[in-house]
């Protein structure tokens, strides 16, 4: 049952300037949430609190800075984070880069892995201790039908060994499931009654489809209209994930429609085979490795 009143609940939102990022702030904010739209851009993160806060007056919305392509932004976020609030509801990890030419974060990794997977893992990992002393409370990662048939090349994560920009992105959309499904397994393993949801947005018509080159172009726009939905619809199974009563971590939601492109909605199942265990623990031990942050459960 989705919850209709998030009074008294504070979210983070990362890339919530556009997109269904943006589009979740506006929901939940809507509902009553106290959002904090975390975002590596300040121009265009103040013109998205505007534009919320002209929709509704009421709106509790704030501005962070965070870029996840950058793990000392990632922390100067936390500590940032933890020095004002002593609680957090909602994590949602939803910020991404898709599919650009090959390059690097500023700890030299591969830029989607690097952005797209560890920044999210460092930044829950850092936010932690917050989520486990507030009731009720949730990470929501996001990932995408990209994940289907993609692997995790553990020998080739730098991309130094050769790079395929939509190679890569399926690999960094695979580590948000298996992570966002290993979150959850060590939470209960634990006893800590956070939960971890995976959600993905079908194929949504937003920003990330720029192809790396700015401005999405008129044949694409037009290709999109056909095959994708509004990034109102594409925003909905991240609320569902981060407001549904009934979900109990682990979960993994996306649209009902085929192929889960569009729709409402919906409890999917991934293929079997995706939540390798080998996999997801070794993702986890490379992962801290990396980003030298580690989980305090």
């Amino acid at each position: 049952m989705l919850k209709e009143n998030l009074s008294g609940q504070t979210v983070i939102i990362t890339g919530a300037n556009s997109g269904i990022g943006f589009e979740a702030a506006r929901k939940l904010s809507e509902k009553g949430a106290h959002v904090i739209l975390a975002v590596r851009n300040g121009e265009k993160g103040r013109a998205a609190v505007n534009s919320i806060l002209q929709g509704n007056s009421e709106a509790s919305v704030e501005l962070m800075k965070l870029d996840l392509a950058d793990l000392s932004s990632v922390r100067n976020f936390s500590s940032a984070f933890i020095e004002k609030y002593d609680h957090l509801h909602i994590l949602i990890n939803n910020a991404g880069v898709m599919i650009p030419p090959y390059g690097k974060t500023k700890d030299g990794f591969e830029l989607q892995f690097g952005s797209n997977h560890l920044g999210h893992f460092a930044l829950t990992g850092l936010l932690l201790p917050l989520l486990k002393k507030t009731p009720g409370s949730r990470v929501v990662t996001l990932s995408s039908i990209a994940h289907r048939g993609a692997s995790i090349d553990f020998d080739n994560l730098d991309g130094s060994k050769g790079y395929k920009a939509m190679k890569f992105y399926g690999q960094s959309k695979l580590a948000n499931l298996l992570f966002a499904r290993e979150l959850d397994n060590r939470l209960k393993l634990h006893g800590i009654q956070t939960i971890s949801v995976a959600c993905h947005p079908g194929i949504s018509n937003t920003n990330l489809f720029n192809l790396g080159k700015g401005e999405t172009p008129k044949y694409m726009k037009g290709l999109m209209k056909l095959f994708s939905q509004p990034a109102a619809m594409g925003a909905l199974p991240t609320i569902y994930a981060a407001a549904d009563d009934s979900l109990t971590g682990g979960e993994y939601i996306g649209p009902d429609g085929r192929g889960n492109r569009k729709g409402f909605p919906a409890i999917e199942i991934p293929a079997p085979g995706v939540f390798n265990e080998v996999t997801m623990n070794r993702l986890w031990s490379v992962s801290e490795e990396l980003t030298g942050v580690q989980f305090d459960f």
